[in-house]
């Protein structure tokens, strides 16, 4: 009777991660401020592409393949938090908290696929300049995204079915959304083995996405240096964005992982702090950077105001 009880499987899961902080509606607040700004950037970015036809290209239909993924990404968490810390809904449904841990490592996923994607559209435009647009075409671009979707899909599929697999001890998380780390913890299983899935995931980012990236910004600050003034003016304005939001991406990430690989005991409230900064960092900075620094999504914006302020 006591084993059976022990491996009964649960209806839905309890969020405690935020049950010891005092001012969470404050933090409530703060996450759903800046849910509403991710929102708004990254929609802003896709109206301004979408409906502008100077801008259907390669370069900007990456960008809205980025905006996309950020809405997904921040979607999975940012309303779990806010329904915990706003409306003090603490309880999802176990479907609801496995379908979020999808979509969640999914977002994760295809946000190192989309900054990779933009770092060899880059390459190949200071590379191969003359060639690029023969190369580099639309529908190719829609293709590779396509493809990098449908990897993603696959390869998070698999994480998703090993959550759903597992034997739950007690319906509670106790980190501050579901995902696939909070709902191994809350497992019936020794962790580790479960958790060397994950970090294999990590490792194919961290150590041959994040390379490769890496590799193709070095060729490029290296070519650039081969250009004109003008030419290489423009290419570095350009590249620097990428690297901006490269590195709001990656940096938290490598923070989060290095701390709690090498041994650091950390509390759970330092654990949930640094994953949230690591969610919400670059969704933050990813929109603001290509509305300022990309010149043909700040124009298109820059004329929209003039026009809305004449029209006034």
């Amino acid at each position: 009777m006591a084993n059976e009880t022990f491996v009964k499987n649960v209806d839905s899961f309890i969020i405690t991660g935020f049950d010891h902080l005092q001012n969470q509606k404050l933090l409530g607040s703060l996450i759903l401020i800046s849910y509403m700004f991710i929102l708004f950037g990254n929609g802003m970015n896709l109206c301004v592409i979408s409906t502008d036809r100077h801008l259907h290209k390669p370069m900007y239909i990456l960008i809205c393949n980025l905006a996309v993924v950020d809405v997904m990404y921040s979607s999975t968490c940012s309303t779990t938090m806010i329904s915990v810390l706003l409306a003090e809904i603490k309880t999802v449904s176990y479907y609801s908290c496995i379908s979020r841990t999808y979509f969640f490592n999914l977002g994760d996923l295809t946000e190192c696929m989309a900054l990779t994607l933009m770092a060899l559209d880059r390459l190949i435009a200071i590379i191969l300049p003359l060639r690029y647009n023969s190369i580099v075409t639309n529908s190719r671009i829609l293709w590779l995204i396509f493809l990098t979707w449908l990897i993603c899909f696959v390869a998070v599929g698999f994480l998703a079915y090993v959550a759903d697999s597992l034997t739950y001890c007690q319906p509670v998380i106790k980190y501050v959304f579901c995902s696939y780390s909070s709902l191994v913890r809350a497992a019936c299983v020794d962790p580790e083995p479960y958790f060397a899935i994950s970090t294999i995931y990590s490792m194919v980012t961290l150590c041959g996405l994040l390379p490769f990236i890496l590799c193709t910004y070095a060729v490029l600050a290296y070519s650039v240096t081969k250009l004109s003034n003008s030419s290489s003016k423009q290419m570095i304005n350009t590249c620097l964005s990428h690297i901006i939001v490269l590195f709001s991406y990656y940096l938290p990430k490598m923070v989060y992982i290095v701390l709690t690989r090498i041994g650091l005991v950390l509390t759970l409230t330092e654990r949930n702090a640094i994953l949230i900064v690591s969610c919400f960092v670059s969704l933050l900075i990813n929109p603001t950077v290509y509305c300022i620094r990309t010149k043909g999504i700040r124009k298109r914006i820059t004329d929209i105001f003039l026009h809305t302020q004449s029209t006034k």
